[in-house]
């Protein structure tokens, strides 16, 4: 069981008890741990500080306030099922608050100040996304992670902007190409896409998938690929008909604007056995909905913590076309071992379970420490379905 108790701070302490981190001169593995005694620029405090023994501490000033909690996905991480913990307030006004230990791995949190959510003012780390502000804590292990950047071969990623005749504006997207990539060969294509409120750049930044995947090349565990990663929001996601309106927008987006773009800038192979298409939550829908539907387009597919408890239904065409196992070359559906029992893990279990009653060959995993978070589409990514992605 997790443990976490409350520090107070004198102000007059502070210069000898902060420690420093988040300086940004590297790609550090532990950006939130004491290294030269200096607190971020521009900040009043250091938060969070990660000790080495994966103690955190979590900081912030607010004299006025009259209640601040920590709360997020990081809660997952404390066995608790608590959705949040009240910071302690000192008599300057600094609200502390000491958690773990915590496994190694990034987290989502923010503080609710007086009832508002609020990213933390103090934390360099942020998350970049259409949702409101958040931060991220990075609890570091005895070294690099498998999502950091490490000491091997490193692809690029090019952001495009381009203008779509679909949603009738600029749009962007990135794409990641490996080390040594060179227009004498062709290449598979992974086209990845995000969540509810998520943007491209998610799965950089959030994600790391830049980085797990150099390091799976460098350990030859993956095949060398391009990663597409398109912008699947296409309508407002709180549009009272989003759900009926998405997916024929996505689909029309993906063929008259993603694949062209990605086919007319890149060596690539343009055939359904060298397109995959992958997404988390609302991204792992428009996989079944828009890519199950797309053989035409994609040969395999990546559903991460997403489904439909009526899948057998919705799916009929694709779950009962007799040439299937001939058209799809890999399919998975995965989700975190701490989602696996709520609403969105059912979802997941019944598209499992119809695949199963038809016949469809796919790999079914639960795994990791997260729930629905990135702790969780990290872990699916690197140790389950880039490895096995035009490898099986």
């Amino acid at each position: 069981m997790k443990v976490y108790t409350y520090i107070l701070l004198s102000y007059l302490l502070l210069p000898v008890l902060a420690w420093t981190q988040q300086a940004n001169v590297n790609l550090d593995y532990n950006p939130q741990k004491n290294t030269e005694n200096l607190i971020p620029f521009s900040a009043s405090l250091n938060s969070p500080d990660v000790r080495d023994d994966r103690m955190v501490t979590f900081r912030v000033k607010a004299p006025e306030a009259k209640k601040v909690e920590l709360s997020g996905p990081v809660m997952i991480a404390l066995d608790t099922q608590r959705r949040s913990i009240p910071l302690e307030k000192s008599e300057d006004g600094i609200w502390s608050l000491t958690i773990g230990p915590i496994e190694p791995d990034m987290y989502i949190y923010y503080y609710v100040i007086d009832g508002v959510r609020v990213a933390d003012p103090n934390n360099t780390v942020a998350g970049f996304t259409a949702m409101p502000p958040y931060s991220q804590l990075v609890v570091h292990g005895d070294g690099p992670a498998y999502y950091d950047a490490q000491p091997v071969p490193h692809g690029n990623v090019t952001r495009h902007v381009y203008h779509s005749e679909v949603t009738n504006g600029e749009r962007e997207m990135y794409v990641y190409t490996p080390p040594g990539y060179s227009v004498d060969k062709t290449y598979p294509v992974l086209y990845l896409v995000g969540g509810s409120g998520d943007l491209p750049s998610n799965w950089v930044y959030d994600g790391r998938v830049n980085f797990m995947m150099d390091n799976l090349l460098a350990a030859g565990k993956a095949a060398p690929m391009i990663i597409a990663i398109p912008n699947n929001q296409v309508i407002h996601r709180n549009h009272p008909r989003h759900e009926e309106l998405t997916f024929d927008i996505f689909e029309k987006e993906i063929r008259q604007h993603v694949i062209p773009l990605v086919e007319s800038k890149y060596s690539v192979i343009r055939s359904p056995h060298g397109r995959a298409l992958s997404g988390l939550s609302m991204g792992g829908r428009h996989t079944m909905f828009v890519g199950l539907r797309s053989l035409d387009l994609f040969g395999s597919f990546g559903i991460l913590s997403a489904g439909h408890v009526d899948s057998e239904n919705i799916l009929a065409k694709f779950l009962n076309d007799p040439d299937v196992n001939e058209k799809v070359d890999y399919l998975f559906v995965g989700q975190g071992t701490h989602e696996a029992s709520g609403r969105m893990g059912i979802r997941c279990v019944k598209l499992h379970e119809a695949l199963e009653k038809h016949g469809i060959e796919h790999e079914y995993y639960v795994g990791g420490h997260g729930a629905h978070d990135w702790a969780t589409w990290r872990h699916l990514l690197y140790f389950r379905f880039l490895p096995n992605l035009w490898r099986k």
